[in-house]
């Protein structure tokens, strides 16, 4: 197998494992562990890496270490290192420890909304813009991304209009966002879906228009990034052994495994920049510093095709 990390990737692929895996899982991870997954991450390619979310310890205890995670993280050349902040304090501890990138969980269905921040939709959008003028006054230099939650279904409203999805990511485009992408939090969505609503995001907000954050729960996870990709999506969000879910939605397991998405668009020509031997690798360093917890893939279990290479493009 032949790997060329000299090739600019076709797709970019946004590790969330460190922070939506482990805030997903009983056990915490300690931080010289997530330091060294992170570290092990960065080393097979991976160059955008949610690394924690900026949350009340009592909340979610195993984001605790934030600050310490992300000052090691700025630490790896290269690594766009992001986190989560679902409020304004939560933004202003992010900007203060100096993260490239943060993302804003914005729901699509009003009860996940008030389940997962306790605010209304509205509410949200507001918290945004305060998110935005903070950064435009202390860090201008950061990126926002606001990640529309259950934008394909929600395990306790049900089905979510999808006019109410657009109109969410058209509110946060308004609101000085850099992109939007849509997250299928409860695994509910199916391709067809996916390129309608990322069709239609994309003809609302224009280049805005950002990442696909699928879940595998119902194993369609690979062909929902497929779908998106053939939308033209092409920033990818997946966690390392599929760890993750979300706390605040009942049901909602498993995120889109990073070494099966790597091997689909490898195996397609599609570049990842990511050495797959080395992302296989850096399941070690996770498995060590969660000992026992489950972890999915096929690629990793059934290994590569004979005469498989990579880092070839077939896109134009």
């Amino acid at each position: 197998m032949s790997f060329d990390p000299k090739a600019g990737p076709d797709v970019l692929i946004s590790e969330v494992g460190p922070r939506d895996g482990l805030q997903s899982v009983k056990a915490t991870m300690p931080t010289e562990h997530k330091k060294r997954w992170i570290s092990a991450l960065h080393d097979a390619g991976i160059r955008e890496i949610e690394v924690a979310s900026f949350v009340p310890a009592k909340l979610l205890p195993q984001m605790a270490d934030a600050e310490e995670v992300v000052r090691h993280a700025l630490t790896l050349p290269g690594l766009t290192v992001m986190a989560l902040v679902p409020n304004l304090r939560g933004a202003e501890a992010a900007l203060a420890a100096g993260v490239h990138k943060v993302t804003i969980p914005v729901s699509a269905s009003e009860a996940h909304s008030l389940a997962n921040v306790r605010k209304t939709r509205e509410q949200m959008i507001d918290t945004v813009r305060e998110i935005v003028a903070l950064r435009n006054r202390t860090a201008p230099g950061v990126k926002i991304e606001a990640g529309i939650s259950t934008a394909f279904g929600c395990t306790i409203q049900g089905l979510v209009a999808e006019d109410d999805v657009i109109r969410m990511a058209a509110w946060c485009a308004a609101a000085g966002v850099d992109d939007c992408g849509l997250s299928d939090t409860t695994g509910y969505a199916n391709p067809a879906q996916v390129r309608r609503l990322f069709r239609r995001m994309r003809s609302e907000i224009g280049e805005k228009a950002g990442a696909a954050h699928m879940h595998n729960t119902r194993g369609l996870g690979l062909a929902n990034c497929l779908a998106a990709f053939e939308e033209g999506v092409r920033v990818f969000d997946s966690s390392l052994g599929g760890l993750g879910g979300c706390p605040y939605a009942p049901g909602a397991s498993g995120n889109v495994v990073t070494e099966d998405l790597v091997f689909m668009f490898e195996a397609m020509g599609v570049r990842t920049g990511i050495d797959i031997d080395r992302l296989i690798a850096a399941r070690e360093p996770l498995k060590a510093g969660l000992p026992g917890e489950p972890l999915y893939g096929m690629t990793p279990e059934a290994g590569l095709p004979k005469g498989f290479q990579q880092g070839v493009s077939h896109v134009s």
